[in-house]
């Protein structure tokens, strides 16, 4: 078995971690999650979306948190990125928050699309062939604006409302998204429903049909099999996996969805595997910390 030297882990905890929070959580304290997470070596975050305040309430300080982020990571006034600067991207499912996001200076956004049609209706309020309608159009605008594009494939290992979903279904998203200009797409399992065989048959499948495609994993840690689908995700030959710092989040549109593969306990499975990920793991965890301190709960687990 050939393992990878180093993998890249993309933080989403400031995005879909905290989206399903039901007290607001404040600014100041986004921003101060956003930087200790740079400091401790995270390369790639998912700071925030920019979707309709009433849809996802949590994240209606989306441009606010940008200008922190712009104050944090710029260097003066010569528009320069401090080298310890991640990169630094934001969610967004149509049109009107794409120009959003491009106003508020986001240079990498993230376009999503179900693959089933009944969680992209509850997600989205539109069919799936509307929303890879709304991507080519993005695509278009995101080229035209010098921001990069990368595309999310939604309940890509199952879906609670429809069940099951074909590969077929998964193809048919990431067609609609390479026409859109898209280079690199997650496969994210939204509800937790994956499991170890599924994803590595599915990343290969896709890989071979589509192999100028980068491959990134997102999931969910419904029954515990959220680790183990990240470690044959490496197998099947995906060096991008997601994580959110303390293991919150889940979908507001899943009842009952559970939390994101917990980063500091993936970081923790990549080193003991001998797997560089160039994040300090007590720095992380010291994230997770602050989360706890601000949320009022504990919800970090037990290390050693």
């Amino acid at each position: 078995m050939h393992w990878p030297e180093k993998v890249l882990i993309r933080e989403v905890g400031p995005r879909d971690g905290l989206q399903n929070e039901a007290a607001f959580v404040p600014t100041a304290v986004k921003v101060q999650l956003l930087a200790a997470l740079a400091g401790a070596g995270v390369k790639a975050i998912e700071a925030t979306s920019f979707v309709h305040p009433r849809a996802v309430p949590q994240l209606r300080d989306a441009e606010a948190v940008m200008e922190g982020l712009d104050r944090l990571f710029m260097r003066g006034n010569d528009g320069v990125k401090s080298p310890a600067a991640p990169v630094i991207s934001a969610l967004t499912g149509n049109m009107r928050g794409l120009e959003r996001a491009v106003r508020a200076g986001v240079k990498e956004v993230v376009a999503v699309v179900s693959a089933s049609e009944a969680h992209n209706r509850a997600n989205m309020h539109m069919s799936v062939e509307a929303s890879l309608r709304q991507v080519r159009e993005m695509g278009a605008a995101a080229a035209a604006g010098g921001v990069r594009l990368r595309g999310a494939v939604a309940t890509a290992f199952g879906c609670p409302y429809q069940g099951d979903i074909a590969p077929g279904l998964v193809a048919g998203v990431v067609e609609g998204m390479l026409q859109a200009g898209v280079d690199e797409i997650t496969l994210a399992d939204t509800a937790g429903l994956g499991n170890p065989r599924q994803v590595y048959d599915l990343v290969t499948l896709l890989a071979s049909c589509y192999p100028r495609v980068t491959w990134a994993l997102h999931f969910h840690d419904n029954r515990g099999l959220a680790l183990a689908n990240c470690v044959t995700g490496l197998q099947a030959g995906v060096r991008i996996l997601e994580g959110s710092v303390a293991g919150l989040g889940g979908c507001p549109f899943i009842p009952g969805a559970a939390g994101n593969a917990a980063t500091e306990d993936l970081v923790y499975m990549l080193h003991r595997m001998g797997i560089d990920t160039g994040i300090d793991l007590d720095a992380l965890a010291g994230c997770a910390g602050l989360l706890e301190e601000h949320l009022g709960r504990k919800i970090c687990r037990n290390r050693v």
